[in-house]
């Protein structure tokens, strides 16, 4: 291991993997370019620090930028130490983790540095759905680097003294930093939501360490499972209160109660993240209309819709899943679509690549309706129409095509009250219930919420085998 490892980019990579497992690759290289003066610059292992290292036993590899030397910019040779570990990784079938901390392209290499960015993309690129890319940022990460972070998978930000930018906040028109500060971790986590975790840089740190010790090392070889010792018939018995939070409600139901949650912090109204289930990985899509802070006091509520912003999140979430061998676990709550013109300007587009995401994908996919299932909305959230394997809903789920007095009101639209109530309690029993659902086979089985964990893990048991093929195509278009 060269000096570097005493810098700040070393002592990260230290801290983030098994002690004494970091082997450094390319130590000895530096800066070819000897235009303006680079010749008498000192560029100790050209500003990033590559190599390979374990996680929990798992072998992974890593490149940590040091802003020490030319502000950890990249350069030629600096972008061929980040590319060489990616072919490494897709030859071993190994996750990749960059450690950013960078001022941009180094100005003094010019087109070699431009072409130096181009080649990451496309290593990027190349091992998207091959291997997990995982992405911290400590420093800064602006203009075109910021496109490195929304080419990997996950995104984690420190959130104090990260910077992710491509427009710095005083270059937008009518803004300043003061006022809107869009590079700071808080705006890129709830209003960008191209981060996944914030927090210090230790949790950080511990963070990706869990992260990884959730997922598979690649897509093929699948190593994401571990001996449960929870047990797998445990009774969740206040799991029907925990219906507006369904961040709680699956962490009710995971293996040691521990749930991942994916982008918190940006469209709350939609959970996505993950679970064990009897020591597998399952990825889990939940519909939220409430949310608890740490010590049970209620924070925000939502209406239980579908809008934009949930629904490419989720979409996002469950293709990672099924380019992984992932099981996905959705839990419905949905009455409709949100309606406001923000909306309308991309609704049907989100919901079309929910939709999407859900039919193209081939993993086992287990729903459960723990509240309302109305409409298209709740097709697109993993009804057995678009694919599901399995379909659970609790005794109080409804689902048909809207509100049952909604639906009376409707068709008889000249009744008075009376009659409306009654036709409204007639076509909740014979078209809304869970118990009609499940007569015409679009629901599975009826069971009581404190036996979902039992339920669900027995689907993905008995699913654990599927094989399931698609149309011969290059790619889909949505």
């Amino acid at each position: 291991m060269s000096n570097t490892a005493q810098t700040l980019a070393g002592k990260r990579i230290a801290a983030l993997l098994d002690e004494n497992s970091f082997v450094e690759i390319g130590g000895s290289i530096t800066a070819r370019n000897t235009d303006f003066n680079m010749a008498k610059a000192d560029t100790p292992a050209d500003g990033v620090i590559t190599g390979y290292g374990v996680i929990d036993g798992s072998l992974v590899y890593v490149y940590s930028q040091d802003a020490s030397v030319l502000g950890g910019t990249i350069g030629e040779m600096h972008a061929k130490k980040i590319t060489g570990i990616y072919d490494l990784a897709m030859k071993m079938g190994a996750p990749v983790i960059g450690l950013i901390d960078c001022a941009g392209l180094r100005l003094q290499e010019a087109t070699d540095a431009l072409n130096a960015f181009g080649e990451i993309y496309a290593k990027q690129a190349l091992a998207s759905g091959v291997i997990p890319q995982i992405t911290a940022i400590f420093g800064t990460c602006g203009g075109g680097l910021a496109i490195v972070p929304g080419l990997t998978d996950f995104t984690f930000m420190e959130e104090k003294n990260a910077k992710l930018f491509v427009n710095s906040p005083n270059a937008l028109d009518g803004n300043t930093k003061e006022k809107c500060d869009t590079a700071a971790a808080k705006f890129q986590s709830e209003e960008a939501g191209l981060v996944d975790f914030t927090g210090s840089e230790s949790e950080v740190l511990a963070g990706i360490r869990q992260l990884v010790g959730l997922l598979p090392a690649n897509n093929e070889d699948d190593m994401s499972y571990e001996e449960c010792a929870d047990d797998l018939n445990r009774v969740c018995a206040d799991l029907a209160n925990c219906v507006g939070d369904t961040s709680i409600l699956l962490g009710q139901i995971a293996d040691d109660n521990v749930f991942v949650e994916t982008k918190a912090a940006y469209a709350k109204e939609m959970v996505t993240g993950f679970l064990r289930l009897n020591g597998q990985t399952v990825g889990a899509v939940a519909n939220r209309t409430e949310v608890y802070d740490a010590e049970g006091k209620k924070t925000a509520t939502y209406d239980a819709v579908l809008t934009k912003r949930g629904a490419t999140k989720a979409a996002e979430f469950v293709q990672f899943c099924d380019a992984f061998s992932i099981p996905v676990l959705s839990l419905t709550n949905v009455k409709g679509f949100k309606a406001d013109m923000h909306s309308e300007r991309g609704i049907a587009k989100a919901v079309a690549r929910l939709t999407y995401a859900f039919a193209e994908a081939t993993v086992p996919k287990v729903n459960v309706i723990i509240g309302a299932a109305y409409g298209s909305a709740y097709t697109a959230m993993n009804s057995k129409a678009i694919g599901a394997d399995m379909t659970y809903a609790w005794p109080t789920a409804e689902i048909g095509t809207m509100d049952a007095k909604l639906a009376a009101k409707i068709m008889y639209a000249d009744a008075d009250a009376a009659t409306i109530n009654e036709k409204a309690a007639e076509y909740a029993a014979l078209q809304t219930s869970a118990a009609s659902a499940a007569k015409r086979g679009y629901v599975d089985a009826v069971i009581d919420a404190c036996d979902t964990r039992k339920y669900v893990i027995g689907a993905f048991e008995m699913l654990f085998t599927k094989r399931e093929d698609r149309p011969a195509k290059k790619h889909g278009t949505v």
